[in-house]
């Protein structure tokens, strides 16, 4: 498995791209930088994009890659993958012919360059050799994680935005994480913004590690709001974890 980070911030400022996890340049786990950050050759690799949740910074660039597939003539279409709140929302509201134009309609139903694929929470999905699991996590929409396993038993869960979600954990059980992407989005002293929004903080996050059967071996921290990012980088190295890095853009996690 390689992840290239396209984009772990938790907020729109130059030099913090929104979320964005392209696995194996194939598969990408959110498209808030996928126009952003890749060229043309590499956007017609994609194939598959997993949407967590419905928010702007989640799935803007979805609108952007249906448009330069049109634009260049490629015979590319990609599959839209969510849960069924998280595809009616996106229908309703991005892709409405009012907002954007409905390209799951274009150039025609049958050609259409983008289609929805809804997904049922904890039912695996085949892909590319990968089984991909959503579960529900607890964000201010309906919002899921993604649990990644491969043939060799590899795996690794991205939890898009959540705050505390004691279920998700139950449901993943023993399994053992080689890698966790799981987010912190503001310092400790906003734990009520965070509360409020469905997000977490560096203590809200140890709270979160110790729900888990098995300690994952490496923990990748996103989604951070970079006017707090000194502040939060202190919070998590006072928690004393070996094991745990803040991302940024242009990483590449190999597992």
């Amino acid at each position: 498995m390689k992840i290239t980070v396209l984009g772990c911030s938790g907020a729109q400022f130059p030099g913090h791209n929104p979320a964005g996890f392209l696995l194996d340049g194939k598969i990408l786990f959110d498209a808030g930088s996928l126009t952003t950050v890749l060229d043309g050759h590499a956007q017609s690799k994609i194939k598959d994009i997993f949407i967590t949740h419905a928010h702007l910074d989640h799935i803007r660039d979805i609108s952007f890659l249906a448009d330069n597939i049109i634009v260049a003539k490629r015979k590319q279409n990609v599959n839209i993958i969510s849960i069924r709140s998280v595809i009616s929302t996106i229908k309703k509201n991005l892709l409405n012919d009012s907002l954007w134009p409905d390209f799951t309609m274009i150039p025609d139903y049958e050609n259409a360059v983008l289609r929805y694929l809804t997904v049922t929470e904890g039912a695996p999905l085949k892909v590319n050799g990968y089984h991909i699991t959503a579960y529900r996590v607890n964000h201010s929409v309906p919002a899921v994680g993604y649990l990644v396993e491969d043939r060799k038993n590899k795996r690794f869960f991205y939890t898009g935005d959540t705050g505390p979600t004691g279920s998700t954990w139950k449901k993943i059980g023993d399994r053992k994480l080689d890698c966790l992407i799981i987010e912190v989005s503001f310092p400790n002293r906003m734990s009520e913004m965070a509360a409020l929004t469905g997000h977490l903080t560096s203590r809200l996050l140890k709270e979160e590690i110790r729900k888990i059967k098995q300690m994952p071996d490496r923990i990748y921290i996103t989604h951070i709001k970079p006017q707090h990012l000194r502040v939060i980088r202190a919070e998590i190295e006072n928690l004393g974890m070996k094991n745990i890095k803040l991302l940024k853009d242009r990483d590449v996690i190999s597992i």
